[in-house]
This record gives C-alpha cells, structure tokens and sequence, in this order.
C-alpha cells in the first residue's frame, strides 16, 4: 500500500507543508502540533477558492481528476514540493543558502526537467529538480518512471481482483482519470504481488486440521495456443482452535472428469507433499467431491484420515436434475438420507426416496445418492456435532460462490500463476470487503455488536467447535485435543 503524503515528505527530506515558516518533521518521530491539526485548518480560503476556480469545467462542475483537476493540482504542487526536499537533502544546503555550494562538494541545482507521471488522479506535469553532476536520484518520481507508485499501483490491483482484464483495466483508468498505461505496465504491476502471493502459498501450517475441505473453481487457462477448461482446487481447513483458514491454491492441468487414475494420483501426490513440507502431520477428515486419486494420496500421506464424500456437493448434484419448482421438496425428502442415525435407516430413506413419486420423476436424484454410497456412509458414523461441523459449510460455499464470480468475469488467463494470483488476489479482497461491511455496520449503530463474523472464511470460528472438539476427541482419541488452546 502506498505510504501517506506526510510520510513521504518526511522521508523526503524532512520538510514541512507548502508555506513560509512551516514546520519541520522532527527526526525523533514525533509528530508535530500542525500535523496533527485537520487539513482544511492549514489551507487558506483563497488557496482553496482558487484552486476550485481553476478546476471548473465549461459546465461549472469541478474535475476533481484528469488533467488539470483539483486533485491533479493538488498532487502537483505536494510532489514537486517533495522533490526541492529530496534535491536539498541530497545537496546539503537550502535553495537560498548561496554558500552551501561551495563548502559541500561543488554540485549545485541546475534548473528542472519537465515529465508527465501517471497517478491515481490522472496525469500530472511535474518540474522535476536536477543537479549539475546528475547524481541526483529521486525516490518519489525515480528517473525513466512513468507513473507515481503507490494510489495508482493500487487501483489497478484493486480493479484485477475484481476480475477486470488489462484491457478492462486500460480502457476503466484512461476513461475516467484521463491515465494512460501500457499493457506491460498493467502486467507488470499485478505481477509485483507474486512474491506475495507465493509466500502465502509457502507460508507454515498447523500440525493438525480436524477436517480440510477441497472445492474446484473451473478456469480457463491457455496451453499450447488452446484455451481449456482446469480446476483451481482451493482448500480450507479447520484447526485445533475451530477456526477455517484457506490453505492453499493449487491449479490441476487435466480437468477432473478426464483425469485418470495415474494423472489424478500425482497432482494429489504433489499437494499432500506440499502440506506436509509446510508442516501438517495430520489430517482428521478430509471432505471432497470425488476427485480421481485423491484418497489414495491423503491416505499414503496422512494414514489416519477418513476421506468422506462432501454432502453439500452430494445435495447439489442431485438436485441438478431437479426443476426449480421442485427444488424445496425433493431437497426436504432428501434431508431424511443425510440426518438418519445410521447407515442402515439412510439406506432405507434413500430405498423409499427412490420409490417415491419425486424419486420416479427425478431418478438420476437417487442415482448421485447410490453411486457415492461408499464414500458417503463414514459420515453417518459421527455424532451430531462432527455432522453439523462436516455439512454446515455455507462460509465456504460462498467464498466460492465470489470466486467464481471473479474468474467468470476474467475470461482466461495466460498461465496457472495467473489464475493463482488473481484467486489470492480475490480472497483477500472479498474478507477485506466483508470486514470492512462489518465495521461499517457497527459504527452505524452506536458499536453494538453483530453475530455476523467479520470474515467469510479466515479466521472465522466453527459455531460449536466445543461440542464437536468434545467428540472428535472420544473419536480420535490423543490427535487434536493437544493441538487445541
């Protein structure tokens, strides 16, 4: 994120706002008293009323960006004032200290160059200072840079994780700000987050997850001079504490329903290797949809895990088939197969759902049901609390539901990395934009407090993690209840 103009300036140079006798930032962090005053106290009216006369359009409106905006002005005279800042720490002496030059190393000022920089209010013409020996180097506006980094940097990685395409980025930033970037420089800056992005991706994991839940977001990925369809599997796991936290993002080059056993068995080879390298020694239960050779790769890597069939994927594939009309009330008798107490009475729920009218109108409903029977029924065997704990996933369902909001909006992308990053980039905008939502909500009504979590996924605590600690604990006896605070 880019730092705030007063923190610029004072590392700049140190010097104060635009004005006679302003003060100095002082070298100890302190902050002074005229800092800590409201901007509209420091400016004077006649300042302000003729910056808003000169930001005037033909209509009498104010442009408040582009060219020759308020803000435009604004940042124009705050760089090119930090720029003097910079050259006079760098020569030693103050533009009117005449003398200064020939006690220091004999270079002196030697007038100003003209550019025009791209920032997050449109292009600014700036003067910049130069010295006669051209050792002068500036931090704000560096030499060759076309744009101030920082307000504009952001945006732009602001409108890709929203699932604009750099051509969307170009056309949104020369619209409305007047701001012209090259394709390259687009590229460039969202690539400036992969470090980010791969040091998530590395960082270090808790040794236990009581369970770890594994969704496909379907990308388009160009291999080969052919745009197809892959998987990006992200997985969200459930610590000692109960609280969900998103893992990792790995992309699959072969989709899922053509993966055969041996191509599924290495990429999911490749993905336990990984948990482990960043230190997960085990895995309590693992909920997936059906992923070719993914059981046999959980169970080489972590022996003790129970790999269970997700029901949520299990409810909304059989209710594919299912006309809208129907939905609530194929989808109240199919409650009876995943609530019944034991395997036996789910079987026979299942047996009478079959048998019934909606089961002999909609008969690929039951067939999604008898077809993961298997990998279903180790579901039954828990108690209430590690049921609710395995099918109440609606935080993840929805963090999903945005990401594919995100990367349907995208199109394709040129490379797994990029599908990675623009995914990384999505999760961290929609919890920043939930928490955001949440704070403003609080504020609106005097700080009372809302159930609602602040985050759709990170960080959020499982609803009576207590209870299901409890019985994970008799079920699994000595492997989480140690992990737990």
């Amino acid at each position: 994120m880019s730092k705030p103009v007063n923190s610029e300036i004072a590392a700049a140079g140190g010097i104060g706002p635009v004005g006679a006798g302003a003060p100095v930032v002082p070298g100890d962090g302190s902050v002074p008293e005229a800092f800590r005053r409201p901007l509209r106290e420091l400016v004077d009216d006649r300042l302000l009323d003729a910056l808003i006369e000169r930001s005037r359009d033909q209509a009498g409106g104010l442009r408040l960006t582009g060219e020759g905006s308020l803000l435009g002005e604004l940042v124009k005279v705050v760089l090119e004032r930090a720029l003097e800042g910079e050259l006079t720490a760098h020569l030693g002496y103050e533009r009117s200290e005449r003398g200064g030059r020939a006690g220091g190393s004999g270079n002196a000022r030697n007038g100003t160059v003209f550019k025009t920089v791209q920032t997050g209010v449109g292009p600014v013409p700036l003067q910049v200072p130069r010295d006669r020996a051209g050792t002068f180097e500036p931090l704000l506006v560096p030499k060759r840079a076309g744009r101030v980094a920082g307000g504009l940097d952001d945006m732009v990685i602001s409108l890709y994780a929203h699932g604009l395409s750099v051509r969307d980025i170009l056309h949104h930033l020369e619209q409305v700000y007047g701001t012209q970037l090259s394709h390259e420089t687009v590229s460039r800056i969202t690539d400036g987050v992969l470090e980010e992005v791969r040091a998530w991706q590395a960082r270090p994991l808790d040794p236990v997850y009581a369970a770890v839940f594994l969704d496909a977001i379907v990308v388009k990925v160009r291999d080969n001079q052919a745009v197809q369809n892959g998987p990006a599997y992200v997985a969200v796991g459930i610590d000692a504490d109960g609280e969900k936290h998103v893992l990792g993002i790995w992309a699959a080059k072969t989709p899922p329903q053509a993966a055969t056993a041996g191509e599924g068995a290495r990429f999911w080879g490749s993905v336990m290797n990984d948990l482990r390298n960043r230190g997960v020694r085990d895995i309590l239960i693992a909920c997936v949809d059906g992923l070719a050779g993914f059981e046999d790769a959980i169970t080489a890597a972590f022996p003790g895990t129970v790999v269970q069939r997700c029901v949520v994927h299990l409810i909304r594939n059989a209710l594919r088939p299912v006309a809208r009309r129907d939905a609530a009330e194929v989808a109240a008798e199919m409650r009876k197969i995943y609530t019944a107490p034991s395997a036996e009475a789910a079987f026979d729920a299942l047996a009478a759902f079959a048998e019934s009218p909606w089961g002999k109108k909609y008969p690929q409903a039951a067939k999604v049901w008898e077809d993961a029977w298997d990998a279903f029924i180790p579901f039954l065997a828990f108690p209430p609390p590690v049921r609710k704990l395995l099918y109440t996933t609606n935080s993840i369902e929805s963090l999903n539901y945005q990401l594919r909001k995100v990367t349907k909006a995208r199109g394709h992308f040129p490379t797994d990395d990029a599908a990675v990053k623009l995914l990384w980039l999505a999760i961290i905008n929609i919890e920043d934009k939930r928490a955001r939502e949440r704070a403003a909500r609080r504020e609106q009504d005097g700080g009372k407090r809302h159930d609602q979590p602040a985050r759709l996924v990170e960080g959020q605590r499982v609803m009576g993690w207590r209870e299901a600690l409890n019985e994970l604990d008799r079920v699994y006896p000595g492997r989480i209840r140690w992990n737990a605070a």
